[in-house]
């Protein structure tokens, strides 16, 4: 697992997730605890160039960490993540609860992560 590029400073973490589609994959990985580009690539219905791009700009700004597992990459909140981000996060997907439960619903859709790695992955 990578460590953090640099310390979550407000004004660049708040600069990062102040794109539409980097909020909803960090929203997305928070509630499901982390989340391979193939299931959210699915979930949001973008494209892998693209949703890959916008991990790596929140890995690079520190707020997610990365694991390997084979060929796949999985995406967390960095366990460094401070209190005061983990509360940010929390009203935020608060204000997104009805939007992050279709997306969820999507990966539900996609069965459980060996069925998910055998039908998309």
């Amino acid at each position: 697992m990578r460590k953090p590029l640099i310390a979550l400073e407000p004004a660049r973490l708040l600069k990062c997730l102040g794109d539409d589609t980097r909020l909803t994959l960090t929203l997305l990985i928070r509630r499901e605890g982390e989340l391979c580009v193939c299931e959210m690539t699915h979930a949001l219905d973008e494209s892998q160039p693209k949703v890959s791009r916008h991990l790596a700009q929140l890995r690079t700004c520190g707020l997610l960490s990365d694991r390997r597992e084979g060929q796949w990459v999985y995406y967390r909140i960095a366990e460094t993540a401070p209190e005061w981000v983990v509360e940010m996060l929390l009203a935020a997907e608060k204000g997104q609860a009805e939007r992050l439960a279709g997306l969820q619903a999507r990966l539900e859709g996609m069965g459980n992560r060996p069925e998910r790695r055998a039908a998309l992955c």
